[in-house]
This record gives C-alpha cells, sequence and structure tokens, in this order.
C-alpha cells in the first residue's frame, strides 16, 4: 500500500494535523509527518516532494497558515495528489490560508479542504488510495454506513424527546 505524507509548516500545526494521522491510523494506512516551510526550508520541501512517488508515497497533505504557500510549493515538484489544510490562525480565522491554497494556478492543482480539516484531508487521501485498493474501499463502505448509522440513533432520540 502507498503511504501518505503528512506536511506542516510549523510544529504549531500538530494539535490539528495530528486528526489526520489518527484517522489514517484507523484505516490502517502507512503514513509519514514533516515539518517543512515552503519559506523557511523550500530546498528541502522541493526534495521530499521530488522524491515523493519513488519513496512509495501515493497522496501529499499539506497544512499551513496564514500565507499557506506550502501546498502549492509540494504540487509545483511532485506529480501525485496533494490536499491542503488551510490552518486557522489569530488574525483572519484561516481565510487567508483558504484562499492561499484553494487558489492555485492551472497546471499545478491542489485539492483544498475546510480550515482546519485534517480529518477530510485524510478521508480524501484514503479514498484516492482506495481507487485500486478494494479492502480499503471497504474500510470506507463500513465506515460510512456506521456514520449513516449514529445519524440515525440521533434522530430516533431527537424525535422521541421533541415529538410526542
Amino acid at each position: 500500500m502507498k503511504k501518505v505524507a503528512i506536511i506542516m509548516g510549523s510544529d504549531s500545526d500538530l494539535p490539528v494535523v495530528s486528526k489526520a494521522a489518527d484517522t489514517l491510523k484507523q484505516f490502517g494506512v502507512p503514513y509519514e509527518v514533516h515539518i517543512y516551510s515552503a519559506h523557511r526550508t523550500p530546498e528541502q520541501a522541493k526534495a521530499f516532494s521530488e522524491s515523493a512517488r519513488e519513496n512509495g508515497f501515493g497522496v501529499i497533505i499539506a497544512a499551513a497558515g496564514m500565507a499557506a504557500h506550502l501546498a502549492g510549493a509540494i504540487a509545483a515538484n511532485a506529480t501525485l495528489p496533494v490536499i491542503g489544510i488551510p490552518m486557522k490562525s489569530k488574525y483572519l480565522d484561516g481565510i487567508d490560508a483558504l484562499l492561499s491554497t484553494v487558489q492555485m494556478p492551472s497546471g499545478i492543482p491542489v485539492a483544498t479542504v475546510a480550515i482546519d480539516g485534517a480529518v477530510n484531508a485524510a478521508l480524501l487521501s484514503v479514498e484516492i488510495l482506495a481507487v485500486s485498493d478494494s479492502e480499503l474501499a471497504a474500510k470506507l463502505a463500513e465506515k460510512r454506513a456506521a456514520d449513516t448509522q449514529k445519524v440515525l440513533e440521533k434522530n430516533e432520540a431527537a424525535q422521541k424527546q421533541f415529538n410526542v
């Protein structure tokens, strides 16, 4: 099975990004976590991106806040799917990161999830890998069925409480 790379621009992103790692672990998807900055370690980020495919990665998740150029810098140097997680900041609540991540030029795509959307980034990674892995696809179907059941149980409880 291909690995997922989880790259963040700063260790301050760890509390959010750890949710992606936890989600991948639940599905049994191997992953690596790295801290590279598009601005402070551009050569290292580029070297990682250029060698990601040959090093067994199938998807790269890139989390960054503020200027949020990490996902774009990674995508510019890799031919793998890149999923950007715009990180919430204290100044603009992550809107700056969202716009920086989602507004990529033609030819360098970056899939973008919600601000601090680490779980969805991991789930999208699993879906991408599941295209060629039927076991992983079955695990996704099981999760969806379990999520559906939870909502239906909550619906039933609400109906009992409010619909006399």
